[in-house]
């Protein structure tokens, strides 16, 4: 398993790993922390998309994931097969789950979360929810274990829509923060417990249905 590591790595710093490698796509597992893309100033450029580039120039990013949020990157090699992969997820036939851990206890079982979302210019990166203007949200949960000690609760996550840091507000607003995500209300901690556990898709050359899963660090 290819370990892409920056040119001049930070102490401390996490690598991108490749969990898959074929003639048209790449599956990548992004570590917490870390852009996607290159930011717009030159001390936010290092990103998934710039290491992964050093190994494969012709990589091209398909979608992405919130700088604080670990897991599976999907990218292309081409781009016919960049086509296919972004047309899929807008059409949503990309199967996506999370992992994340929350605060509190949750006593249901499983859940839809429906709140409209839309950025919260004055503070923005921050989302929020908008009953008149907001875009139509909606995220599927469900309870993996609950832990009482600490009173947290493991959730397995499904965003039936693609808003930016959907799962994280949608969670802070039925009372339940993503640990470590103070951006959205809940206490700091080193990271925010939040992982693309698992990517399911047709593939774009061979038409055969592909299964990819990550294990969540926390």
């Amino acid at each position: 398993m290819p370990v892409i590591t920056p040119s001049l790595p930070r102490p401390g710093e996490n690598t991108v790993r490749i969990l898959h490698e074929d003639a048209w796509l790449l599956l990548v597992e992004k570590p917490a922390g870390l852009l996607s893309v290159p930011g717009r100033l030159p001390q936010n450029r290092d990103s998934v998309a710039l290491r992964v580039h050093a190994m494969y120039p012709e990589a091209l990013i398909v979608h992405r994931l919130d700088q604080v949020t670990s897991g599976l990157l999907l990218m292309a090699r081409d781009p016919a097969t960049h086509r296919a992969l972004s047309e899929a997820f807008a059409a949503r036939k990309i199967d996506k789950r999370y992992e994340a851990l929350v605060e509190g206890v949750i006593e249901d079982d499983a859940g839809e979360i429906d709140l409209p979302l839309i950025c919260d210019w004055p503070n923005r990166p921050r989302q929020k929810v908008d009953h008149d203007a907001g875009k139509p949200s909606r995220t599927r949960w469900r309870v993996m274990s609950r832990d009482e000690a600490t009173s947290s609760t493991r959730l397995e996550l499904e965003p039936l829509t693609g808003r930016s840091h959907q799962l994280r507000v949608h969670l802070a607003e039925i009372g339940h923060p993503i640990q470590g995500d103070a951006f959205y209300g809940a206490a700091s901690a080193a990271r925010v417990c939040l992982h693309a556990t698992r990517l399911a898709f047709n593939h774009p050359s061979t038409g055969r249905r592909v299964e990819f899963s990550s294990s969540p660090p926390f």
